[in-house]
């Protein structure tokens, strides 16, 4: 037997296994690394979170990247030159982080590893006949496992397209693994570049489990500062956005778009909740000269709203939710608190509350995926058509 086959066999059937769980979003602030410990698989699975952090990007990651991103005419050269450059960044990094950590590569079982967007494309955005749903991450396994000497799992997205999926948002089938509990219902909110939210039975029904894209979460808000304050990438505490008012005419413009009619599980990204959207909007409403201020205090409120929206048409339709929000915009005080104005009676509490670091759990969410994939049973989710495909995610790539 290949040696790589057989000490994939033996990680397959440990009582545990560290998985270090990797997650670069389009925000495109660091690499999160999780360092988890899972036991069991499916509905047993069991996981401790060791350690995370977040490696920050540089300067030149941060451009570099922001050069092929959600853009659809590119440099096919730098594209094929960043998804061996990212990947080996990335592997320097867990080898930095472990060695911070003062942990061995040889004590990891698996890295999981989510790569970085660069484009999704489902067929609510292309439009374009014949072609299926499609999504592109780079940073590349191989170069991961190379570099770190560790077995990688990466390239998630694929196989939920391959099966009828959007290839996201993928949280549901961790969130259900790790976060359902009998009795209660439950909402988990993550506000990255894009929001979603993930429900979850209190019946424990996994066919029943669904997650959502609801449209913009930070991506909009963050494009807007890189552009208009050079140097800057993010509202810090919102503080420009407080400063400013929101400009009701172009609100409604903003929330005009298809997309919000569409019913659940829909996914989207910045190709279409981008500066092009907000420069058409501002066209429309004709609020050309508004100030800066006035439009940030608007692009959060536009995501609050439709966050809301989203999470107000499943609301009717269950008993008492439980609500728990991660992720960046969790941050936002002003997106926060626009969010509980116009859901005065939910009451939100970060995953935390769940055990699980709020900044943590995409990262984490993809080391449960890789521990399907390696050690999984079969657990039935739900169906192409409700964006739970029920399928095994993950490419295995080897050390040499």
């Amino acid at each position: 037997m290949n040696q790589n086959i057989a000490r994939l066999h033996a990680i397959a059937l440990k009582d545990q296994r560290r998985i270090v769980g990797l997650m670069s979003g389009t925000s495109l602030d660091g690499l999160d690394i999780a360092l988890c410990n899972v036991s069991g698989a499916g509905s047993a699975a069991k996981l401790t979170l060791e350690a995370f952090t977040t490696h920050p990007y540089t300067p030149e990651f941060k451009e570099q990247v922001s050069s092929v991103f959600s853009k659809q005419q590119t440099d096919l050269e730098k594209v094929c030159l960043l998804n061996a450059w990212i990947a080996r960044e990335h592997a320097r990094m867990i080898i930095e982080t472990l060695r911070n950590w003062q942990i061995e590569s040889r004590d990891i079982d698996l890295v999981a590893s989510h790569g970085q967007t660069i484009y999704h494309a489902p067929q609510i955005l292309h439009r374009q006949p014949g072609f299926p749903n499609a999504t592109l991450q780079i940073g590349d396994g191989d170069h991961i496992a190379v570099g770190t000497g560790i077995i990688t799992v990466s390239d998630f997205r694929q196989k939920h397209i391959a099966a009828g999926g959007e290839g996201a948002p993928l949280a549901a089938y961790g969130d259900y693994l790790l976060f359902s509990t009998a009795g209660e219902n439950r909402i988990l909110l993550n506000i990255g570049g894009i929001a979603n939210f993930t429900y979850l039975p209190g019946s424990l029904d996994a066919s029943l489990v669904f997650s959502t894209d609801t449209g913009p979460g930070n991506t909009m808000m963050d494009a807007f500062i890189r552009q208009e304050y050079p140097g800057r990438f993010f509202d810090e505490d919102a503080a420009l956005a407080n400063a400013g008012s929101v400009c009701e005419p172009l609100l409604r413009c903003l929330r005009n778009d298809r997309f919000f009619k569409k019913p659940f599980p829909k996914t989207t990204g910045p190709e279409l909740f981008n500066l092009h959207y907000l420069q058409r909007a501002q066209r429309e409403s004709g609020t050309e000269q508004i100030s800066r201020e006035d439009i940030l205090a608007t692009l959060n409120m536009f995501s609050a709203a439709t966050i809301a929206e989203a999470i107000q048409r499943i609301a009717g339709k269950h008993e008492r939710l439980h609500f728990f929000v991660s992720g960046g915009g969790m941050h936002n005080p002003l997106l926060l608190s626009n969010i509980h104005q116009l859901l005065p009676g939910a009451a939100f509490q970060t995953t935390e509350a769940l055990g699980i670091h709020p900044d943590a759990k995409e990262a984490v969410l993809f080391a449960v995926l890789a521990n399907e994939a390696i050690s999984g049973g079969y657990t039935r989710f739900g169906s192409a058509a409700s964006g739970m495909p029920t399928v095994s995610m993950g490419k295995i790539s080897f050390p040499v």
